[in-house]
Formats: C-alpha cells, structure tokens, sequence
C-alpha cells in the first residue's frame, strides 16, 4: 500500500529532532537540578554530542545490515526504553553516572536513528518529491527543537510546582516524553512504506568502503584552503558555544551567586519558546540575505550579528533585572544575531564542500561543526567557576576576536571557496 508522505515525513522528523534536544538541553537542566556543579555539567553533558561527531563510523552498518525502516523503528523503540529508565532512575536518590550512561545510550541510538531516517527519506521518496519535502521536514524539526527545548522543561516546572520536588517532575515529565516515542515507534511500524528490502552484511563490499570512507577523508584533508576552512568551522561560533551549556544555570542559580534565580518555567518560556523562535527568524531571514547579496558580502555583517549581541549577558548578570520581558528581550535579541549569522557557517560549509566527493566532505564538515560546540561547552563551566558569571560573560565577548578573526580570514580575495560568491 502507498503511503502519502505526509503521513509519516512530518512525524519522522519530528522523532530526528527530539532526541538531540532532550540529549543537549533538557540533560542541562536536569543535571543542574540534581545538584551538579557547573563545571562538571558542562563537561559532561558536552562530551554528550560526540555520537554525532561520529556517527559517520558506524553509518556503513546501518547502510547494509537489516533495512533503514527496520533501523528507525529499533533506534525509536531503544530512545523511549532509555528515556523511561532515565525517569526511573530519578526516583529515591538517583545517580549523576547512571543517569549520565543513559543519556549516552539516548544519543547513540538518536545519531543512528538520523544515519537511517536520512537514508530512509532518499530510497523512500523518488527524486521529484525530495526537494518538495525539504522545507516539511525542515520545519517538523524546528517543531521539535521548540517542543524539547520548551515545552518539555517547562512541563517540568508546571509539576514541580504541585510535586515539591524536580526529581518527581522530571521522573513524570521523561516518562510521558518516553510514551510519546513509543507511540511514534508503534506510528511508524504501521505508516512509514515498506521501500527497501532488508539486507545483510556483504563482507566483500566491506573493503571498498572502507577505501571511499579513506579517499573521502584523504582528500578533504589535502584540498586548497582546507587550513583554513577547519579554523573557520572550529572557531566561527566559539562564542555561542561557550555560552550553551551556562545559559540554564545562569538562569536557575540564586542572584547571591550571580545568577538570575529563575525557574524552570521562566528558563522554558524565554529560552526554549521565544528564543527558539527568534533563532528561526534570523535563520530565515539570513537565508534570504546571503541569497540577495552573495556569501563574501554577506559575511562580515554576519560575523558581527553572531558576535555583538553577547553583550546581553555582562548586561544581565550586572544589573540582574526582575523583568522577565526585559530578560526575554534580551536573550530574543542574542538569538535572532546568532540566527542570522549561524547562516553563513552552513552556507560556506556546503560552497565549501562542492566538488566530486561533496556529500562525503559535507559529512565531514558536519563533524567539525559538532566538534566546535564540544569543545567550548565542555570548558565553559569550569571558565564560569573561576571568574563567576559576570567574568565568564566577559571572556565570551573577547572570544568574539575568534569569530572576527576567522570571518577576515576566509574572505580574503584568495580563498577558492567564496572565488564566486
């Protein structure tokens, strides 16, 4: 039987997005809840993506053991198993390792579920109905960043509040979270098409693709301006990624600490609802900007969008305002810039990878970008515990020289991968 694939791309994408976000956000708040300290949050929950980064290893098994729907409604079914256990395991006196390997399993088993749901979206819809669908699935995935990022940590405020307690609230609230993934596992066992047959591994293709993975990966490293390009993609957003990881326990720390002494609530309505929501808009309009006026023109206002609006944050740990729309403000207007200038990394990121080999080199590109998050997320809490918040956020503005310094280096008349833009 035929399937439209509006019955299960939106849903799909969906199930892509929600893992990520409870794996790198919700994690955060959690954690930060159960009483870790900053640094040892940020360390861990940043070492959290490396799945991702790697997901590449392991993609050739998804490609030739068992079929991608078989793969997405395993990796969907092993998600709501670990994010139940996960909820169990808040009840009485959880532990920061147990919980910490569980959230691990999470995103091993959500990076193997994008390896098979994109591979699933190109064998299951034919050539004119793929580019028809981006911008569906696309925004079925925002959706979700704002439903992970928002409505799920404010869920868990709204029941702390009649629970006493988070470990209660966020036992009930993954739970729920875990039915939902089960229901779109049991969804899709019925809706996603049959679209492939189910193979095995063939040992004698193993050989030739593990010589297209060296090639791939041979010959981004030796291409012109490949220098460059990795700078670029490790340091552009350096800023951003410092502050990541700091931004719920800046929120829910007591003002004696520097902090701004919200809730959960507060921290899901500004941060996981109108910020999400700003992040999109800059993305959006950045698009149609680079699009009007070509990537070298485009990226030096760029770089300052990205950079310029983390004044916000010595702002509020200096004045430490009551005004929760003063606040919201605030972080809508540093997510709209970083929206707006995040455009220019993806944008060079795929100019950069053009070329015979540019879905292997994008895919290589992707781990870089993974790269440059986890590497100042998993330093920024211990930054914030030496110099507090207020010096924390002073360090972020003079990491915005990185941003800068990488944007003038890459848009020199040289680099062959604006020569045209």
């Amino acid at each position: 039987m035929n399937r439209s694939p509006w019955s299960w791309v939106p849903t799909l994408y969906f199930t892509e997005g929600l893992p990520y976000f409870i794996v790198n956000t919700v994690s955060v708040v959690i954690l930060k809840d159960l009483g870790t300290s900053n640094g040892k949050l940020a360390m861990m929950t940043s070492l959290l993506a490396l799945p991702w980064l790697f997901k590449p290893l392991w993609s050739p098994l998804v490609d030739t053991v068992k079929s991608k729907r078989w793969w997405i409604i395993a990796t969907q079914l092993s998600i709501a198993l670990t994010v139940a256990l996960i909820a169990l395991t808040l009840s009485g006196h959880p532990t920061f390792t147990m919980t910490l390997v569980l959230f691990a399993v999470t995103a091993f088993a959500s990076a193997t579920h994008d390896i098979s749901a994109d591979g699933y979206y190109m064998i299951a819809l034919d050539e004119t109905l793929q580019p028809a669908f981006i911008g569906i699935r696309n925004t079925f995935y925002r959706i979700a960043m704002i439903f992970g990022q928002g409505i799920v940590v404010v869920l868990a405020g709204i029941i702390e509040k009649y629970a006493g307690n988070s470990a209660t609230a966020w036992k009930i609230t993954l739970l729920l979270t875990a039915g939902i993934f089960a229901s779109l596992a049991f969804y899709h066992s019925s809706f996603l098409p049959k679209a492939e047959a189910i193979t095995s591994v063939k040992n004698e293709n193993n050989p030739d693709l593990l010589k297209n993975f060296a090639t791939a990966f041979m010959s981004f490293f030796t291409k012109k301006g490949s220098l460059a390009a990795i700078t670029f993609m490790l340091l552009y957003r350096f800023p951003e990624a410092l502050l990541m990881k700091m931004l719920y326990p800046f929120f829910s720390d007591p003002k004696s600490s520097g902090g701004l002494g919200l809730d959960k609530e507060a921290y899901g309505m500004i941060c996981g609802s109108a910020g999400v929501a700003a992040l999109l808009l800059g993305g959006i309009l950045g698009g149609f900007y680079i699009s009007r006026h070509g990537l070298r023109r485009s990226m030096p206002l760029m770089a300052l969008s990205l950079t310029l609006p983390c004044i916000v944050y010595p702002f509020l740990a200096l004045v430490q305002p009551e005004s929760l729309g003063l606040i919201g403000l605030c972080i809508a207007f540093d997510q709209f810039g970083y929206g707006f200038g995040f455009t220019a990394y993806t944008v060079y990121m795929m100019k950069f990878s053009d070329g015979p080999m540019k879905t292997s080199h994008y895919a290589i590109c992707t781990g870089f970008m993974a790269l440059s998050a986890i590497i100042p997320g998993a330093i920024a809490g211990y930054l914030q515990e030496i110099c507090g918040y207020t010096g924390f956020f002073a360090l972020v503005l003079l990491s915005c020289a990185a941003t800068l310094g990488v944007t003038r280096m890459v848009t020199r008349p040289s680099e062959k991968a604006l020569r045209e833009s």
